[in-house]
């Protein structure tokens, strides 16, 4: 097969350029260009010393009106982004995947730790990997089923720590290659409070309150705190508490103490299907992860037209507006929405 690989020059996309030609398949790479400090310069070298073409895409113009839009709307409407969803269904991914058929290949590829695939149903749908602890399933629950039908995964089945000890014997430059950064917009050296400072220009400052909407202090700006933050808020209440809501209309951060963070039930809106079917009525129970490193727990989820409740058992601590909820039966992702109101027990 000759397969479209998605080449950072990082260590995952460099083992998967391995694996992929030691199994016999034809592999050309390509290094999407984001934003301005965006550079092709490893992913260059990557492509040297395995021994494959490289074709360069200006992504630049897409990823700003998509993926860093959505990122400044969503702290402005004090809900927290999730940028890398947004960017794999509607950029990365989506990049790689028009190339690919635009170009004659018969599928593209990633360094993604997951494996896509096909169940009874017909529906593809990413499954957890082997390294459990690098999985990335999550952060796939946006893609459309003609992007999972064409994509390979070929870190399925490895260890991380067995990849790099494979590209060190090798003399590979990317076996010292660091983890890559969450926010890959945002300039190194510069924090997100920072950047965040120098893109959105209105004041958003207003008060801190408590659940029955007690003033207890001044903050800077409702995009400087997101649902769940616990240290930085700036202002000392004699214990640890927590930011359990967001109100962008009256410029309202409210804190809570520990015991007053669960939640009970969340509401859904742009609900995906991926490995279950769609469907607009009903109920089921899955299980659910709210962000990307918690633990999935047990609920039911009621489906209403294009929106969900779900209900957790046991509660959930702070889940997050604007954040994923993503679930799964067993092993596989079955489908996700992005969380819109969150009630507390």
């Amino acid at each position: 097969m000759r397969i479209l690989l998605g080449l950072s020059g990082g260590l995952d996309s460099v083992s998967a350029a391995r694996i992929l030609m030691d199994a016999g398949h034809t592999v050309e790479g390509a290094v999407l260009l984001m934003t301005d400090h965006s550079s092709p310069a490893e992913a260059g070298t990557a492509a040297r010393e395995v021994g494959i073409p490289l074709h360069v895409i200006d992504c630049r113009e897409r990823f700003s009106q998509i993926v860093i839009a959505d990122f400044l709307a969503e702290y402005r409407r004090g809900r927290t982004p999730s940028p890398c969803t947004v960017c794999n269904r509607n950029v990365k991914m989506d990049t790689l995947y028009r190339y690919a058929t635009d170009n004659g290949f018969d599928g593209y590829a990633t360094g993604h730790y997951c494996r896509i695939e096909q169940g009874d149903n017909g529906r593809f749908a990413p499954t957890l990997a082997a390294d459990r602890r690098k999985d990335q399933t999550y952060m796939l629950w946006r893609m459309t089923q003609e992007q999972l039908s064409m994509l390979h995964t070929p870190l399925s089945d490895r260890l991380k720590s067995d990849l790099r000890a494979e590209a060190a014997a090798l003399g590979l430059t990317a076996a010292s290659a660091g983890e890559s950064q969450d926010t890959c917009f945002i300039p190194e050296g510069m924090t997100c409070r920072d950047y965040l400072a120098a893109h959105i220009g209105e004041d958003l400052s207003g008060n801190f309150v408590d659940a029955d909407g007690k003033v207890l202090g001044k903050h800077q700006g409702i995009q400087y705190y997101t649902v769940g933050q616990r240290k930085g808020l700036g202002i000392a209440l004699g214990k640890p508490a927590f930011v359990t809501k967001i109100d962008p209309a009256e410029h309202t951060v409210t804190l809570q103490f520990a015991e007053d963070t669960f939640a009970r039930r969340i509401t859904l809106t742009d609900l995906n299907f991926v490995g279950d079917a769609p469907r607009t009525e009903g109920e089921l129970r899955r299980a659910v992860k709210i962000r990307y490193a918690a633990p999935p727990v047990p609920a039911t989820i009621r489906f209403d037209g294009e929106t969900a409740t779900v209900e957790f058992d046991p509660p959930v601590r702070t889940p997050a507006p604007g954040q994923s909820a993503v679930f799964y039966d067993g092993d596989r992702l079955a489908f996700g929405g992005v969380i819109d109101e969150v009630f507390y027990e």
